[in-house]
């Protein structure tokens, strides 16, 4: 490894963590939904893993067309605009449809009272719920780690993450292409640029799940339980947004 590859991996790792540390889009939406839906830790840190690479992937082949297309750096940047906004307008109507259906499940799971007389005279008042078992998915230790529970949503979050773009790296993709005629020299840096921006990238996304998901479990009030799904399709509406809108 050349001194410029190693000075271009070490950009790459750096810019990797900036990169996931400013796009609360790369954490919030795993933390809602695994607070919405009770995941484990692991398949929570398992989800992100995966939506993490898919999301470098997707910008890597990118980067790879372009190269083989001999297609300039400002156009690839431009089909990335494009797959970011897609990107954010599928981030928002993943949270709006998620917080419709969850402000229809918590209306039907309003709490109310059922009074019993039995045959001795005796009368008692107990609370009752409809729908509860709609309401809160549990993973049982039993469970597949990825088990029938979360294969919707990761899926519909993979494709997300495939489609949103990493803009920092398509540059430092580009660049030794652009430098030298060697093909084993260009190979190598740019499987070290890689390397090195998708591991920051990963690095950061779980890291921030765990932190936060951590902190959720301790301080969160039971009493919103009923409104977890909303208040977990709502925070992604909300994240869509702020990417699409840029505030």
């Amino acid at each position: 490894m050349t001194n410029d590859t190693l000075l271009l991996t070490v950009a790459a790792f750096s810019v990797g963590i900036v990169h996931a540390i400013l796009g609360p889009d790369h954490y919030v939406p795993f933390v809602a939904m695994a607070q919405a839906r009770q995941w484990t830790t692991r398949a929570t840190l398992t989800v992100t893993a995966i939506c993490g690479i898919g999301h470098v992937a997707g910008s890597v082949i990118l980067g790879l067309v372009g190269l083989a297309l001999g297609t300039m750096v400002m156009h690839l940047e431009t089909v990335e605009a494009v797959r970011n906004d897609l990107a954010a307008w599928m981030l928002i109507g993943f949270g709006l449809a998620y917080l419709s259906w969850s402000l229809v499940q918590a209306y039907r799971n309003v709490p109310h009272t059922h009074l019993h007389r039995h045959a001795d005279g005796t009368v008692h008042i107990h609370p009752h719920t409809h729908h509860g078992d709609h309401m809160h998915l549990h993973e049982s230790p039993g469970n597949h780690l990825l088990s029938k529970k979360i294969r919707p949503v990761r899926w519909i979050m993979f494709v997300i993450f495939i489609l949103g773009p990493c803009e920092p790296l398509i540059p430092l993709f580009i660049y030794p292409a652009a430098t030298t005629s060697d093909t084993m020299e260009q190979i190598i840096a740019i499987a070290s640029v890689v390397t090195a921006f998708a591991v920051a990238t990963v690095l950061v996304m779980t890291l921030s799940v765990f932190a936060i998901q951590s902190g959720l479990r301790k301080t969160t009030d039971m009493t919103l339980s009923r409104f977890g799904h909303a208040i977990g399709g709502l925070t992604i509406l909300v994240c869509g947004i702020s990417v699409k809108f840029g505030f």
